[in-house]
């Protein structure tokens, strides 16, 4: 530039420093405005664990001061997870038809009014409805933004990216319990949700500016057919499985929601097969490896996620803890998810996906296991170390995982290989919260009985209360116990409960060894780093 600028004659110099400088400034601007678009992308990765954690934390609170049912309480956390999983393929399929930036404008906008609104629930039912549109916000602002971020990015640029996004995410699960106890410690438990609803409003308004608008030319639009049945298939077997521990599982409401999920995931099957341009497309299941994937996408859910809602219910609710403690305890279990992924992608250099996936998942059980032998009392290393065990082990398969989905399936299709595997571990997860809630109550019930034989009733009334964390109720519906007893009974189910999920985990890691080896080498797995 030096020699063309020496080369040209002087009246040229002002014309050639002014292209020079604007350049320049076009090239710092789009660095800029790219780094921006990353920042919303990582507001609303931050905001959708802490819609979900901080919640969990305040279960019990929320259950002694708004008036509902068990079943209503247990829907606080499932209906966001539900509508979440069930809306991300949906939603992926919107962006590309109508807008990538006005998907995420619209999604992050209703994420922060309706999280905002959560605060003046007066009312579970409404908190209930309020969370599952919370859940369908979420989808729409993280399909939209992560849909426009790979636009902006690519090659390496989008490994660090993603992988920067994917971070983000692990901080808001790792401080959201943290968070939200300080928050309901200060303001009450009203003030959790203006957490999720400041960061929403922020990627908006960030967003508005530096979020370019991008469609797919191709794109099919929504299979609408396909969406609504696959979402009511899920709702109808998640009530289903909630109502049937206090119902029974063969009464008629249970019947019925099961019966009408098989329906719904009959008619979502002809649906998509049929489909021109199919939301989700089945033949990938006929892949074995792919199937082994999705798998591994649900481990998570039973081995990890299910004890963002348990032990907070537990600590604060039969130990007695407060929120801002539990809080802190609750880091042992997500802190190591701010660094081990990362160091387990660096990890595939040396060994192999399965190896590691396979690993984690063991060390995860043989802490759930450990978990289980913990009796209560102070929040001491008998606590913290099995605790830290499981969030080590369940980080070393989380970075490499979407990787996976990717490389044992025709490259052609990571498309779709990728909306599965997130639907899988989304929508797992509410599925998994809802068997484990119920199971709960399934073991507590026979034990209730016997102290109340001549009043079953009351004993489905107190394993609902006393699942739910409210161990004044369920005395009070015993009206023949004591909180100490019900304590101990509730630890010797909880320990029962944490050593069938040690075991489904220890069973998931064998069968992930084998049927990965060989797959997700590394030249694969760089092409996704996000946690």
């Amino acid at each position: 530039m030096a020699l063309f600028y020496a080369a040209a004659p002087p009246e040229r110099h002002a014309e050639i420093i002014n292209e020079v400088y604007l350049n320049t400034n076009q090239t710092s601007g789009g660095a800029l405005r790219k780094a921006c678009v990353l920042l919303s992308a990582c507001l609303i990765a931050v905001a959708n664990p802490l819609a979900f954690t901080g919640p969990a934390v305040a279960i019990p609170t929320l259950g002694r001061a708004l008036e509902g049912s068990s079943l209503e309480l247990a829907w606080i956390s499932n209906a966001f997870m539900l509508a979440f999983g069930s809306c991300l393929m949906a939603a992926g399929a919107l962006a590309d038809t109508f807008g990538r930036k006005k998907i995420f404008l619209c999604g992050s906008c209703a994420l922060c009014i309706v999280s905002a609104a959560l605060a003046f629930s007066p009312n579970l039912f409404t908190a209930d409805l309020l969370r599952a549109a919370q859940g369908v916000a979420s989808a729409l602002a993280f399909s939209g933004v992560m849909a426009a971020l790979a636009q902006e990015f690519t090659g390496p640029g989008a490994i660090r990216a993603f992988s920067v996004v994917g971070t983000s995410f692990g901080i808001g699960l790792a401080f959201g319990p943290i968070s939200s106890g300080l928050m309901i410690a200060i303001f009450g438990w009203r003030s959790i949700f203006f957490l999720a609803a400041v960061l929403a409003g922020a990627a908006f308004l960030l967003g508005t500016g530096v979020v370019r608008e991008s469609r797919d030319p191709d794109a099919a639009g929504l299979d609408w057919k396909g969406a609504v049945s696959f979402t009511a298939a899920l709702a109808f077997l998640t009530n289903g499985i909630l109502v049937a521990p206090a119902a029974g599982w063969l009464a008629m409401p249970v019947i019925v929601s099961l019966a009408g999920a098989l329906l719904l995931g009959a008619v979502f099957v002809l649906v998509e097969t049929s489909a021109r341009r199919p939301m989700l497309d089945l033949s990938l299941f006929r892949i074995p490896r792919f199937v082994a994937v999705q798998l591994l996408a649900a481990a998570p859910a039973y081995a990890f996620v299910v004890l963002l809602v348990l032990l907070p219910i537990r600590l604060v609710g039969i130990n007695g803890m407060s929120e801002l403690k539990v809080g802190w305890i609750m880091m042992a279990l997500c802190g190591p998810l701010l660094v081990l992924p990362l160091i387990a992608g660096l990890l595939t250099r040396w060994l192999s996906s399965a190896a590691l996936c396979g690993t984690g998942l063991m060390l995860s059980a043989c802490g759930l296991l450990w978990l289980g032998r913990w009796a209560g009392g102070e929040a001491g290393p008998a606590l913290i170390a099995p605790l830290l065990l499981i969030g080590i082990g369940i980080s070393l398969p989380w970075g490499l995982m979407d990787g996976l989905a990717l490389s044992v399936v025709p490259r052609e299709r990571a498309g779709m290989a990728t909306g599965i595997f997130n639907t899988t571990r989304v929508a797992g997860e509410g599925i998994a919260l809802a068997m484990v809630n119920a199971l709960l109550v399934a073991l507590l019930i026979p034990r209730f009985d016997s102290l109340l034989p001549e009043a079953p009733s009351s004993a489905s009334a107190a394993a609902q209360r006393l699942a739910g964390g409210d161990l004044a109720g369920a005395n009070a519906a015993l009206n023949a116990s004591s909180p100490e007893a019900l304590t101990a009974i509730y630890q010797s189910v909880f320990s029962l409960l944490l050593d069938v999920l040690s075991a489904i985990a220890a069973i998931t890691a064998i069968v992930i060894f084998i049927a990965l080896r060989g797959a997700g080498r590394t030249a694969e797995l760089t092409r996704s780093s996000n946690p």
